[in-house]
C-alpha cells in the first residue's frame, strides 16, 4: 500500500487529466481501470497540450510506470497512435507503458455495430461516441470477446475469429443491412496488432500487487464519471462500464484493502454531454457564457457540453457510492466575474421537496432544481496557488460546496496548467496519517 483512486464525480469531463497529472508527481504507478477511447483526458505542461483517450496521464513523470488494466476496452489503432505521437515528442513508452493481458480488444465489428445500433434505436439515440465501447463490453459479458493475450497466440485465435466474424457479420447484414467485414481484413489487423503490441502486453496484476506490497504509491485513474456509471448513473444514458470505485477493484484486480484514498473530482459547476436527465441544466445566456469561457466542448466528440449550476444532490449521490475521502474542485476560475452563482441544493418532484437522486429516468425528468444563491466575486481566482489568494466570496462558495457534499476539498484547480492549483492538503501524505 497505498493505492489512491481518482474518480470523476459528475457526468465526466471534470478535469481529471490535469488532476491525475498533478498528483502523478508523487506516484510510482498510474493505472487506468475502465472505459475506452470514449474518454478524453487533457494534460497541459511545458511540452504543450496533450489529449489522451487511452494512455494514463502519468506519462510525463519519468518515475511513473503507466498501466492499462483489464477493465479497459482497447482500440489498439488509437492506442498505437498515441504511443507514436508521444514518441515523436521524445517520449518512448517501452518499459513505461504496460497493458493487461486480460484487457479486451475493440474489434472492427464493434465499431460498426455501435454506429448501426445508435442510428436505428426506436426510442431515440443514447448519445454514444460510436467507438465500439458498448458492443465490446457486451461481447465481453457474452464470453466471446478477444483479449490482448489472445493476440500473442494467433494460431489459437484465428479459428475462434472465424466463428466470431460469422456471427457478427450475420447481425450486420441481416439485421441492419450493412456490409460484412472480411475475415481476411480482421485477421490481418490482429497480426499487425500482435506485432506492435507485444512489447507492452504484460501480467499487470502481478506488477500492481508487487508494487502495493512494497508500499509504493499507486494512483488509479478513472474515466467518465459516477453519474454515467452503468449501474448507478442515469440509465440508459450511461457508459457501458463502471467508472465508480467498484470498477477500480474489478478493472485492475485489486481488493478494497489496497485503496486508502478515494478522490472525487468535481467541477465548480456541472456539465454533461449527450442525452439524459440533467436537473440543474441552464438554457439561458449564463450557460452560453460558461460554455464559451471554459471551452466546454468534448475532447473525444467535439460536441458542445450542456451546462448547469453545481448539483449538490447528484454530488451527494456520487459521494455515497464512492465514499470519497477527499474532493478536488476544478474550474473555479471560470466563475470569476459573475455577480451571483447558484447551487442546486434539492429537487422538487411532483410538488414535494426531495434531497436524494432518483433512479428512474422518467422521475428524474420531472425533477425541478431548487437553487440557493451565492454572492459572486470580481477579484480573479485564476492562477491562484494559495487559499489566501482567492477572494472571500470564492472561499465562501468553496466552503459551502464542501459542507453540502460532506467531503473535504483537498485541491482547488484555478487554471488549465499543471501548477495552477491550491493544494489544501497533500493527498498521498494525508492518506498515510
Amino acid at each position: 500500500m497505498p493505492g489512491f483512486a481518482v474518480l470523476g464525480a459528475q457526468w465526466g469531463d471534470e478535469g481529471k487529466g490535469k488532476v491525475i497529472d498533478f498528483l502523478s508527481r508523487d506516484a510510482d504507478i498510474v493505472a487506468r481501470f475502465s472505459g475506452g477511447n470514449n474518454a478524453g483526458h487533457t494534460v497541459i505542461n511545458d511540452q504543450g497540450k496533450f489529449s489522451f483517450h487511452l494512455i494514463p496521464c502519468g506519462v510525463f513523470w519519468p518515475q511513473a510506470i503507466n498501466i492499462i488494466g483489464n477493465g479497459v476496452v482497447l482500440d489498439l489503432d488509437v492506442l498505437l497512435k498515441e504511443i507514436n505521437d508521444l514518441k515523436k515528442e521524445g517520449l518512448d513508452l517501452i518499459g513505461r507503458l504496460l497493458v493487461s493481458d486480460r484487457a479486451h480488444v475493440i474489434m472492427p465489428h464493434h465499431v460498426m455495430l455501435d454506429r448501426l445500433t445508435e442510428t436505428t434505436r426506436s426510442g431515440g439515440a443514447i448519445g454514444t461516441t460510436g467507438k465500439g465501447i458498448g458492443p465490446a463490453y457486451a461481447e465481453k459479458a457474452a464470453r466471446t470477446g478477444i483479449r490482448t493475450a489472445d493476440l500473442l497466440d494467433l494460431e489459437s485465435l484465428l479459428p475462434r475469429l472465424e466463428s466470431i466474424m460469422l456471427h457478427n457479420n450475420a447481425i450486420i447484414t441481416k439485421v441492419y443491412g450493412g456490409d460484412p467485414i472480411p475475415l481476411d481484413f480482421v485477421s490481418q489487423k490482429c497480426s499487425e496488432w500482435a506485432n506492435a503490441m507485444s512489447p507492452y502486453i504484460k501480467p499487470v496484476e502481478k506488477i500492481l500487487h508487487d508494487a502495493l506490497d512494497q508500499g509504493k504509491n499507486v494512483l488509479l485513474e478513472g474515466a467518465q464519471g459516477a453519474m454515467l456509471d452503468l449501474d448507478h448513473g442515469t440509465y440508459p444514458y450511461v457508459t457501458s462500464s463502471n467508472p465508480t470505485i467498484g470498477g477500480a477493484y474489478t478493472g485492475l484486480g485489486i481488493h478494497p484493502g489496497n485503496i486508502t484514498e478515494v478522490v472525487g473530482v468535481f467541477k465548480a459547476y456541472t456539465t454533461r454531454v449527450g442525452r439524459g436527465p440533467f436537473p440543474s441544466e441552464l438554457f439561458d445566456q449564463t450557460a452560453t457564457k460558461i460554455r464559451n469561457l471554459a471551452q466546454e466542448f468534448g475532447v473525444t466528440t467535439g460536441r458542445p457540453r450542456r451546462v448547469g449550476w453545481f448539483d449538490a444532490v447528484a454530488a451527494r449521490h456520487s459521494v455515497r457510492i464512492n465514499g470519497y475521502s477527499s474532493a478536488t474542485l476544478t474550474r473555479l476560475d471560470v466563475l470569476d466575474g459573475f455577480d451571483t452563482v447558484q447551487v442546486c441544493t434539492a429537487y422538487e418532484l411532483d410538488g414535494e421537496k426531495i434531497d436524494y437522486f432518483p433512479g428512474g429516468v422518467a422521475t428524474l425528468e420531472r425533477c425541478l432544481p431548487i437553487f440557493e444563491e451565492c454572492k459572486g466575486w470580481s477579484q480573479p481566482t485564476a492562477s491562484a496557488t494559495s487559499w489566501d489568494q482567492i477572494p472571500e466570496e470564492a472561499q465562501a462558495y468553496v466552503t459551502k460546496l464542501q459542507k453540502l457534499i460532506g467531503t473535504p476539498i483537498s485541491v482547488i484547480s484555478t487554471g488549465p496548467n499543471r501548477n495552477e492549483a491550491i493544494e489544501m492538503s497533500k493527498v498521498f501524505e494525508s492518506a498515510r496519517k
